[in-house]
């Protein structure tokens, strides 16, 4: 059997984020946006017919209501491609780099030399079809975990206890907010730290707007009224440590956690071109990075945020490389609380984490931020010369996840 072809991203777009509810993007429908993101991504490869596309893979948090039926075939039909296929997978907040994952095993396998991958979420026109407009659909089996998520809730927390030590059923359905308040406490993260870290974040964006670092990777969302869209809402250029600081905790009355040191809610979408290296180079393309590896890891969903901690070591393994070669990690910022736990257990320098800023700033539509991460990551490590970088995400439910990819402009370039 031939050794497979090398796995190529040749094109990477992305819209810019809205605040959803009230933000640019809020009356946006999400498979209108998604079609954007995705025809942007193969105006960039013009040498490619559509018609080789394998299959068109979407990921999506919360797919359902105006990104549901399958909004991945949807936005095929709506590209004008009725012979694209199309498939939308979930896994929260790594909805979007599990496509990748999913179009990188398939040209691994020999199934296709082909693939766009998508990544949307529209909280705006979710906002009606909510969990708390619906009918309450979890398992009973949790009950017990849930009550006791509630009795942490309280002003009299008690400390959380381990699942594996206690014996008892972990919460599947705990709120983000409180999994970052078990981190916090568990970890030793305080107040202070959280605080720091967010306005790290905001400071970076801040800079890297500043400097047009972002123009370089944002596709502006056409409105309706043909109205352009081309910068992030949520970033707070403003943001002071004083300002964080006098913010109340959220989810918790004496708790850490708080919409300063918290990702906001909002919407976006983010499109890949990914395709086996011998197609690229048939079509005269020079790719932007390999994809290496990836990987997927398991644990308490109770402290669902020390997920990437693992998902990492594993791709870095898979890799044969050590963390010492990896040159830049992101790690989606869910909440500051559970980043700084992670660098802490990873070992590795802040200062290679998320260099350019992150979610708290940003903001954070589930299904997009994979393929925005992959896009902000890729933009990164072509200006500054990196070899290897890690996008890396926690996960709802108790999971994280990690691809590995490598910098091929640079090897060009030389």
């Amino acid at each position: 059997m031939s050794t497979p072809s090398a796995t190529v991203i040749v094109a990477a777009r992305r819209s810019p984020i809205g605040r959803a509810y009230k933000g640019s993007l809020r009356e946006v429908r999400p498979d209108d946006l998604l079609v954007q993101m995705l025809q942007a991504a193969l105006d960039d490869v013009p040498a490619l017919d559509p018609a080789e596309v394998e299959d068109l893979i979407v990921g999506c948090g919360l797919p359902g209501g105006s990104q549901g039926y399958n909004i991945a075939r949807v936005a095929a039909v709506m590209l004008g491609h009725d012979d694209m296929p199309g498939t939308t997978v979930t896994r929260y907040c790594a909805s979007s780099v599990q496509a990748l994952r999913m179009a990188h095993h398939a040209i691994q396998s020999g199934e296709g030399e082909v693939f766009l991958v998508g990544g949307v979420e529209s909280l705006s026109f979710l906002r009606q079809g909510s969990p708390d407009d619906m009918p309450d659909s979890r398992n009973p089996l949790f009950a017990d975990a849930q009550a006791r998520t509630v009795e942490r809730s309280g002003a009299d927390a008690p400390d959380w206890d381990d699942p594996r030590d206690s014996g008892h059923v972990p919460d599947i359905y705990i709120p983000m907010g409180q999994t970052a308040e078990n981190v916090a406490q568990v970890y030793g993260i305080d107040r202070a730290a959280q605080d720091a870290y967010a306005l790290r974040s905001q400071t970076l964006v801040r800079e890297g707007v500043e400097s047009g670092f972002f123009a370089h990777e944002i596709t502006p969302v056409r409105l309706a009224d043909g109205t352009l869209v081309s910068a992030d809402d949520s970033p707070r250029p403003t943001t002071t440590l004083e300002g964080l600081a006098a913010l109340d905790p959220v989810f918790r009355p004496a708790g850490t956690v708080t919409a300063g040191n918290a990702c906001p809610l909002n919407d976006g979408a983010a499109a890949l071109v990914v395709m086996s290296e011998e197609r690229a180079r048939s079509l005269g393309l020079q790719p932007l990075a390999e994809v290496v590896a990836t990987g997927v890891s398991a644990l308490s969903a109770e402290i669902m945020g020390m997920g990437p901690v693992d998902a990492i070591r594993s791709v870095v393994g898979r890799a044969g490389l050590s963390l010492d070669d990896i040159d830049r990690i992101d790690i989606n910022e869910a909440f500051a609380a559970q980043v700084i736990a992670c660098i802490r257990e990873l070992g590795v320098d802040p200062d290679r984490v998320n260099s350019r800023g992150g979610s708290l700033a940003m903001g954070h539509p589930f299904g997009m931020t994979g393929a925005r991460m992959v896009t902000s990551l890729l933009n990164t490590m072509s200006q500054g010369g990196d070899r290897y970088g890690i996008v890396s995400m926690c996960v709802a439910g108790g999971q994280g996840m990690a691809v590995l990819l490598r910098n091929r402009q640079e090897e060009e370039d030389q």
